[in-house]
């Protein structure tokens, strides 16, 4: 006959085994503000991924006689249910293709800035001497300057190309991704499993690549989703001040700029692409707090316990 005192501390250990195997996907679903901001990026990456082929030739199609059509209207088609811009051209359209050249600069240039600054932070940590010194102080050197401030000069001094524009994007980045990777690899080095990997003959590439890096990535990746939110707004203070992306390519910040001569007839032509850019940036940032919840074993329980319980 089993014990009846037991039975609560066997299910409540039960309960504990469950949550500890609950998958990503459930602990998304119970906290809705990471679950709404995760949809919205999964829609963007959809508008990326194919919005420009479905709505492209609507993006650039005229009708002056459809001239800053306000929201709600759909005497012009769905396609003008967010308004028109000043030469007729549907909003959701420029917006749906805008997606892919400001999501596309913004990850292009963050996945640049983890690479080569994880890379160099790295080395820095683990190697140490003289190429830790000239790799940090190479490092404090582009701290030193104002990131959007560096940004204008080159782009000024260069032409304002889509490349050009991720490779200044990625090198303001750096310097956070090497001092994070750095101080990761200072402690992990000294972690027995790598100071057995080093007593059993594995060369420093060996260590580095197979050992330190994996143990370094899962920070440096949720830097990543803070970044986002920052490169894309970069970006678009770039396209707003005329020396990012070039017509007759489009952007949300481009988009901004130009509907800023029509504020007063047409205020959604500048609004719908600073909301969009707003909604990004605000759900790069809670998705980003989430993955750090969910990464540390001392805050992941919130997410796994019950509601009534947190």
């Amino acid at each position: 006959m089993s014990d009846p005192a037991a039975t609560p501390v066997a299910a409540a250990a039960e309960a504990v085994q469950v949550r500890r195997r609950l998958p990503l996907w459930r602990l998304l679903v119970r906290d809705r503000f990471a679950l709404v901001a995760a949809f919205w990026l999964a829609l963007l990456v959809v508008c990326m991924a194919f919005g420009p082929e479905l709505l492209g030739k609507a993006a650039t199609a005229l009708d002056l006689r459809a001239r800053n059509t306000p929201p709600g209207s759909l005497e012009k088609g769905w396609l003008a249910v967010l308004g028109t811009d000043a030469l007729g051209r549907s909003m959701l359209a420029r917006l749906v293709v805008a997606t892919r050249n400001t999501m596309a600069v913004a990850l292009t240039a963050i996945t640049l800035a983890l690479l080569v600054g994880g890379l160099l932070g790295m080395i820095a940590g683990y190697v140490g001497g003289w190429s830790s010194h000239l790799i940090m102080r190479g490092a404090d050197v582009l701290q030193s300057f104002p990131s959007l401030l560096l940004a204008v000069v080159v782009l000024y001094v260069l032409e304002p190309r889509v490349s050009n524009l991720v490779v200044v994007l990625a090198v303001t980045r750096l310097p956070v991704y090497v001092r994070v990777a750095r101080a990761e690899v200072l402690e992990i080095r000294e972690r027995l499993f790598v100071q057995a990997a080093r007593a059993l003959g594995g060369g420093r590439r060996h260590i580095l690549r197979r050992h330190i890096a994996p143990v370094v990535a899962p920070t440096l990746l949720t830097i990543l989703t803070v970044d986002f939110a920052v490169v894309m707004l970069a970006e678009s203070s770039l396209s707003f001040l005329g020396i990012g992306i070039q017509p007759p390519e489009i952007t949300w910040g481009l988009m901004v700029a130009q509907g800023r001569n029509h504020l007063a007839v047409a205020w959604w032509l500048s609004f719908l692409p600073g909301l969009a850019i707003m909604l990004a940036a605000m759900s790069a940032n809670v998705l980003s707090s989430w993955l750090r919840t969910v990464g540390d074993p001392s805050q992941r329980w919130r997410l796994e316990a019950p509601r009534g319980e947190r």
